[in-house]
């Protein structure tokens, strides 16, 4: 064996994903990022040690063609991705090498994936609101600005549009960008996302960084520290808002589960790392707002088997500042965004932080939507008209504001044809105030739906 410089080693053992590498000199400090320059190249991450001279790695890739004695070398830095404005409009893997086929980046400046939240004396303390101009969402589950969303849903109901949608409102709102993080992601899904938002004219303000489903358990895990940290570049030294957008949660819970199994750590409840709640907080920690700019972050999140007491869903959920559940009953009926009015919830929602106006008016439109809720049954088996007046009433009310609180989306213009509406919230409160007070008695249901603000409904009929 020749004489290694301290920088190299040589591995000594391989167990699955997991690789031990033996250093002569100093040993890389914890998370260094080493590679076996193989072809293609395996990169390795530092978990831990063995004894003083032996690390314990886990590969970030496929381990087939390692063997030991191959030679590894230490980059002297943990995992480093670019970031800054060069970055926009592409799509990048955990390393941060580009995947678009629209070859490499040049010039932009690098950043660790690893770092300390903000501290909490320089985050921003007051409540405020993150306005998506998405009118169910701003009324009943408005998000918090450098706050955390959970976006709860199926396949088919909408999330992808949702997500789109809100990629494009924050360019035109915040004069942000927007970061799409997709952990565990099927690659027919993040083609199909690329499509989208390349046609929705999203893509030049956004970057799209994906660990897939069929990579190593190491890249589901680590890929979202490395959109958090193009993220935190926009915000600190951009001074730029920053909508992120995670893909899903509860899978970088389970790559955590993996790389926990395959470093030989006891598992704790219901077969979850010993580490879960600190995992996710060591992400979500670091999705904060300060005085200059802010990280808002949507996260689609899968509760397993719906049970809420899941260990995973009870970490995540600590978290979340508002919860937007998508229905498919809402779906089927075409009212679009298929957001569900009754079990979408925001701590936002309290008097002090919307004021009282938006509560009170927040308040009676769910109330309305309860009751319609309620009598569905007794239409079913007696019919609308055998209702009392005032129920009849109450449903006509909260049929027109199901459908005010519809509307179509730049986004989806080339299948509704229609053009997007972005509705600030003065006219999302001012449309259900009105239809609550009864303004709008003698307006046909159908007039409401697909419209941005009620003001539309007049300016349709001066134009007839």
């Amino acid at each position: 064996m020749s004489q290694k410089n301290a920088s190299q080693g040589q591995i000594v053992a391989i167990q699955g994903s997991v690789v031990q590498v033996a250093f002569n000199g100093k040993l890389p400090a914890l998370f260094s990022q080493l590679v076996c320059r193989q072809d293609p190249p395996v990169f390795l991450e530092v978990e831990g040690y063995v004894n003083p001279h032996i690390a314990r790695c886990l590969a970030l890739g496929p381990t087939q063609g390692l063997a030991r004695g191959l030679d590894v070398e230490d980059l002297g830095h943990p995992i480093q991705v670019p970031v800054g404005t060069k970055t926009l409009g592409r799509m990048f893997d955990v390393f941060g090498h580009p995947i678009d086929n629209k070859g490499a980046l040049h010039g932009a400046p690098t950043a660790s994936i690893h770092a300390q939240p903000t501290a909490l004396f320089k985050r921003q303390t007051k409540s405020e609101i993150f306005v998506s101009g998405i009118k169910i969402i701003d009324l009943l589950a408005p998000m918090e600005r450098g706050g955390k969303t959970g976006l709860f849903g199926g396949a088919g109901v909408g999330k992808t549009v949702l997500i789109t949608e809100m990629m494009n409102n924050m360019v035109g709102r915040y004069d942000g960008v927007s970061i799409f993080c997709g952990v565990g992601e099927r690659s027919r899904e993040g083609e199909q996302l690329y499509r989208e938002m390349e046609t929705a004219g999203v893509l030049d303000k956004s970057v799209l960084v994906f660990g897939q489903m069929n990579e190593a358990p190491g890249v589901r895990f680590r890929v979202a520290l490395s959109a958090l940290t193009m993220a935190e570049h926009f915000r600190d030294k951009k001074k730029q808002d920053v909508l992120l957008l995670v893909d899903n949660i509860f899978r970088f819970v389970q790559a955590g589960a993996e790389v926990s199994v395959l470093l030989g750590q006891t598992p704790s409840r219901v077969g979850y790392q010993p580490s879960l709640a600190t995992d996710i907080a060591d992400l979500e920690e670091r999705i904060s707002s300060t005085n200059q700019a802010a990280i808002t972050s949507i996260q689609a999140v899968y509760v397993p088997a719906d049970d809420f007491t899941d260990p995973s869903a009870v970490h995540t959920f600590a978290h979340l500042s508002s919860s937007i559940v998508l229905s498919r009953s809402r779906a089927a009926q075409g009212l679009y965004p298929a957001v569900d009015p009754l079990h979408s919830t925001s701590n936002m929602l309290s008097p002090t932080i919307v004021g009282e106006r938006h509560y009170r008016i927040a308040s009676q439109v769910r109330r309305v939507l309860a009751e319609y809720e309620d009598l569905k049954d007794i239409i079913a088996m007696l019919g609308f008209d055998e209702l009392p007046e005032k129920d009849q009433h109450t449903i006509q009310t909260a049929r027109k504001l199901e459908r005010f609180l519809t509307q179509p989306f730049f986004t989806t213009k080339q299948f509704t044809n229609m053009d997007g509406r972005s509705v600030n919230l003065e006219d999302t409160l001012s449309g259900c105030e009105r239809i609550l007070q009864g303004e709008f008695d003698h307006v046909p249901e159908q007039d409401f739906f697909m419209i941005g603000s009620v003001d539309e409904i007049e300016q349709t009929k001066e134009t007839k």
